[in-house]
């Protein structure tokens, strides 16, 4: 990609088309939370609720390393073209999906074009802006997000009440198509590169590795016991993966992520902070839709509404920072007030009850969504800064993996919080002369939420209790992940903000090692 300076005119160009195809997925991680609870009641169980964000997370984790190494190595218009195209293919066939098996495969081929289109679009960022001024365009990509954060929800439930959960999938084409249109146009063409040899054996590897202890995560405790042959199986195959990924790695001419990262001090900071923050916050943040709908009863559309503070908080938070950032050259305030704030905010969740007014909610939801929106555009910004430009695709690409791998992990296991605690709890709230055989139990789990409130309303009541006690269980376990993302924070070092661009063979700011 080109290193020279481009004009302010030229850059927002470029920010168009960047901006669209973060859209796109961003739109599709928050557009499902909604009618989640409706999709899964047509099409399968409670006891697979998290599989259909876990496998978006999951196959979007597993390549955004090789997407990012893919643009440092042949540039990363086409690649990011073609993130468009997997995506919207996937997007159709969610649509048609006819049972959540095929749901969740499909949710897994648009997770593929998702990793392409958030490393895309902030590598390409990257290689166009210098750092100093780099915080302000990677606060309105921040902004993009939290704008999906509050459109997605809203659109999500406005579907799934008026016309089909499916539109949430096909809404997904026009904006595509735009976004095809205005990349052609904008986006600047690299350079030709020379033939190199990508790293075919690390990605599959990284990919097992990632899969098999979410699978362990997902599967323990509830499909199988956590002792069981089954889930320490999988953790001894995640296990050995992922010591033969680091062996490939350090033998491989060009890795897929290269080990000379982890000697990055920042790199290793914002790595542990993007894990431990994606863990506890996405995790958590799924449920809250459900807690709406189920135990404070309200319609998709109306969970939707009330998500609107947490969304807020995030949008203002995540454009005044990258603003700030620009003007004074300093990033390493902001994950420290962040990481505080959101930690804040998961135990003001974990405080919720089916008596809680919605006021409490929403300030839990506020202060939750500023602090993320803090920690946001600073994370890629700093590694980004702190690393040589021919390593920024494979810097950011490795910090938003980690990102990722958190989530999918937070995902898995808060699913499984989740499941356990209704196992436990629904025996003891519903009425006695309710027997929870397996017949019962899958009817119950399979239902919506339109169909459980017409349940007889001493069973109805027993389920919101059972609801509300498992949803309060997955919020209190975020917590300690958001303290300690506080004092990883705490050593996050500050290196600055570089005023122009370097070329590849520059070297930029040491950042000191871990």
């Amino acid at each position: 990609m080109p290193t020279q300076q481009l004009s302010h005119r030229q850059i927002l160009l470029v920010l168009s088309g960047l901006m669209l195809g973060m859209l796109l997925a961003s739109l599709d991680q928050t557009i499902v939370g909604t009618a989640l609870p409706t999709i899964v009641g047509d099409l399968g169980s409670l006891n697979q609720y998290s599989w259909v964000v876990t496998a978006y997370i999951l196959a979007s984790t597993i390549s955004t390393p090789l997407w990012g190494k893919l643009g440092d190595l042949y540039g990363r218009k086409p690649f990011f073209q073609f993130a468009i195209v997997l995506f919207l293919i996937g997007s159709v066939l969610c649509g048609i999906s006819q049972n959540l098996d095929e749901l969740i495969g499909f949710r897994a081929l648009q997770g593929l074009g998702s990793g392409g289109l958030m490393v895309g679009a902030l590598s390409i960022i990257g290689d166009i802006v210098p750092p100093r001024e780099r915080g302000r365009y990677q606060g309105y990509m921040g902004g993009v997000f939290a704008f999906s954060s509050v459109i997605g929800p809203l659109i999500g439930g406005f579907f799934t009440d008026n016309l089909s959960w499916r539109w949430i999938f096909y809404v997904n084409l026009p904006l595509g198509a735009a976004a095809l249109v205005v990349v052609a146009a904008v986006l600047p063409v690299a350079a030709a590169r020379q033939s190199h040899r990508i790293d075919v054996e690390g990605a599959f590897l990284l990919a097992g590795w990632a899969g098999l202890l979410t699978i362990a995560l997902t599967w323990g405790g509830t499909e199988y016991p956590w002792g069981s042959g089954t889930i320490v199986g999988l953790f001894a195959g995640g296990a050995l993966l992922l010591v033969l990924f680091v062996l490939q790695e350090r033998r491989a001419a060009e890795p897929i992520i290269p080990l000379s990262l982890f000697s990055n001090g920042i790199f290793n900071a914002s790595a542990a902070m993007s894990f431990l923050v994606a863990l506890g916050l996405f995790g958590a943040i799924v449920y809250v839709p459900l807690f709406l709908q189920v135990v404070h009863g309200v319609s998709a559309t109306s969970s939707g509404l009330k998500l609107l503070p947490l969304m807020a908080g995030l949008l203002t938070a995540s454009v005044a920072s990258g603003q700030v950032i620009s003007r004074i050259g300093r990033y390493r305030p902001f994950p420290i007030a962040g990481t505080l704030l959101m930690t804040i905010g998961m135990v003001g969740l974990s405080r919720i009850g089916i008596h809680t007014s919605y006021l409490r909610l929403a300030l839990a939801m506020l202060v939750l969504g500023f602090g993320m929106g803090l920690i946001m555009p600073v994370l890629v910004l700093a590694v980004q800064n702190a690393v040589k430009p021919r390593d920024m695709g494979t810097a950011t690409s490795g910090t938003m993996f980690f990102r990722n791998i958190g989530g999918s992990f937070g995902v898995a296991i808060f699913g499984t919080i989740f499941a356990n605690g209704l196992a436990h709890w629904l025996p003891l709230e519903l009425p006695a002369s309710v027997h929870l055989g397996s017949k019962t139990a899958g009817a119950l789990l399979r239902s919506s939420p339109k169909q459980l409130k017409l349940l007889p309303p001493r069973v109805h009541e027993g389920l919101i209790q059972a609801f509300a006690h498992s949803l309060h269980t997955v919020f209190l376990w975020a917590v300690p992940f958001g303290v300690l993302a506080f004092f990883v924070a705490l050593l996050l070092r500050e290196v600055p903000l570089r005023e122009r661009h370097v070329g590849f063979a520059d070297e930029v700011p040491s950042a000191g090692t871990s």
